[in-house]
């Protein structure tokens, strides 16, 4: 417990400086390779004859996350997140090391899975480290210096990983983010040695809940089933729908009670970060996709739209954090963030189907960082606000969840939309239309997000 009278200044301060550092380069370790493996996956796939694993390659390691994401935030709830966060990284390893030496797609796509399941165990870890290290009114700088930490690797990671891809392969942008690993952990070492001493674990330990746990495995089996019901003939599209009613069924015991029927305050904050996520990482999957095979860029410059929106992301989260509260509500933040997602993800709609030119989709897609920028960091600190003692872990976790699950439904099923369509030219403005529905879903429930909180 952080007493109301304790001073600190800043998370810069002494008493979090060493957390602090920490954490942000272990943030910068994992947003280096997310961006430079979206990058690259295009020229993976194409190399490996694997195009139609394409979306399974990024919607199996978000499905795999649920899972991560039970088993971390229940041990953060019972041991504090120290372990989980050890064991993650471990795991966060193997799994590019798979990825980085796989000779077909379907390998390459199992390194990505367990990827995906350390991830996520990773981010609740980490965002139930800040509710148990930080006070209060530290949370949102301490989420916003979590997105700025982005903004470096979100400038390198494209071009290089890219340009790797062209000089020797796709292989050692995975192989490569592995020097990266020790540098990060050791970094975060001095400061989990220091909260083991310095936090007291609960003297009682609740019984484990396997029954969240076999809840999350289904979850994420049902995503990866839908990923690969185009393939069968027939009765591809009525298993797709029974694997989308599975999931929302498989879901509810993992997220707060009336977040799918959008009840207001806690409910509406996980789900619109779950439709928010779908409509933003759904769009930014396929894009170095679009600019690779439509437009014919090089992998090295394939990424630049990514490159563009995490900068504006990290800077317009940086902004949120600075005008806090009381200058700008976590309501006002979440609609206006909402907003501009969602004619940014339209924008790119209209651009796809006109056939606009490679700059005006760039352009367009860099308000799409800006507006997540304004939205992400508002709705952690919502939760951790909103969760009562000892459900921190539960929450986080419900809310990472559903931002994993919400990212790989939309992707999963704009992979079965432009698999329809049959191909390139205007199957991608069908994909991207899913997005877009997306975008109108999560515009009507940012503002039941509202609560007392503000």
């Amino acid at each position: 417990m952080h007493s109301a009278a304790a001073p600190h200044h800043g998370i810069f301060s002494p008493p979090y400086l060493l957390t602090t550092l920490g954490l942000l380069a272990l943030v910068v370790f994992n947003a280096f390779e997310s961006m430079a493996v979206t990058t690259v996956m295009p020229v993976a796939a194409q190399e490996l004859g694997g195009q139609e694993l394409y979306a399974l390659a990024f919607a199996g390691p978000m499905a795999a996350s649920v899972i991560g994401m039970v088993l971390s935030g229940s041990w953060s709830d019972r041991r504090g997140p120290v372990g989980a966060i050890y064991a993650s990284v471990g795991l966060f390893t193997l799994g590019l090391v798979i990825a980085g030496t796989a000779p077909t797609m379907p390998l390459l796509v199992l390194g990505r899975i367990v990827q995906g399941f350390a991830g996520g165990a990773n981010g609740v870890a980490l965002t139930v480290l800040v509710g148990k290290v930080f006070p209060a009114d530290l949370h949102a700088k301490m989420f916003a210096a979590f997105a700025a930490a982005w903004v470096l690797p979100s400038i390198l990671g494209p071009y290089i990983g890219g340009l790797v891809a062209q000089v020797a392969s796709w292989h050692w942008v995975f192989l490569g983010v592995l020097v990266l690993v020790i540098p990060a952990l050791l970094g975060l070492v001095p400061a989990l040695r220091r909260l083991n001493e310095k936090h007291e674990l609960p003297t009682a330990v609740a019984p484990y809940p396997w029954g969240r746990l076999l809840w999350a495995v289904l979850a994420a089996l049902s995503v990866m089933g839908l990923n690969l019901s185009s393939g069968i003939p027939a009765v591809g599209w009525v298993l797709a729908l029974a694997m989308i009613a599975l999931c929302l069924f498989a879901v509810r015991p993992l997220i707060p009670r009336g977040t799918l029927s959008a009840q207001r305050g806690l409910p509406s904050v996980v789900l619109t970060r779950a439709i928010g996520s779908a409509a933003f990482f759904g769009t930014e999957v396929y894009l170095p996709k679009v600019l690779y095979e439509v437009y014919h860029f090089e992998p090295s410059f394939a990424g630049l739209a990514l490159t563009c929106s995490a900068v504006s992301w990290g800077v317009t989260s940086g902004i949120q954090g600075r005008l806090g509260s009381t200058r700008l509500p976590h309501h006002r933040a979440v609609r206006i963030g909402s907003a501009l997602v969602f004619c940014v993800v339209t924008g790119i709609f209209v651009v796809i189907l006109l056939e606009g030119p490679a700059w005006v989709l760039i352009a367009v897609w860099l308000f799409g960082g800006a507006g997540m920028g304004l939205m992400f960091p508002r709705l952690s600190v919502m939760v951790l606000a909103l969760s009562r003692p000892g459900e921190q872990g539960f929450n986080s976790s419900a809310l990472a969840m559903a931002d994993s699950l919400g990212n790989a439904l939309c992707v999963a099923i704009s992979g079965l939309v432009f698999a329809a369509l049959g191909g390139l030219g205007g199957a991608y403005a069908g994909l991207f239309a899913v997005t877009v529905v997306c975008g109108v879903a999560m515009v009507l429930i940012a503002p039941r997000t509202r609560a007392l909180i503000d």
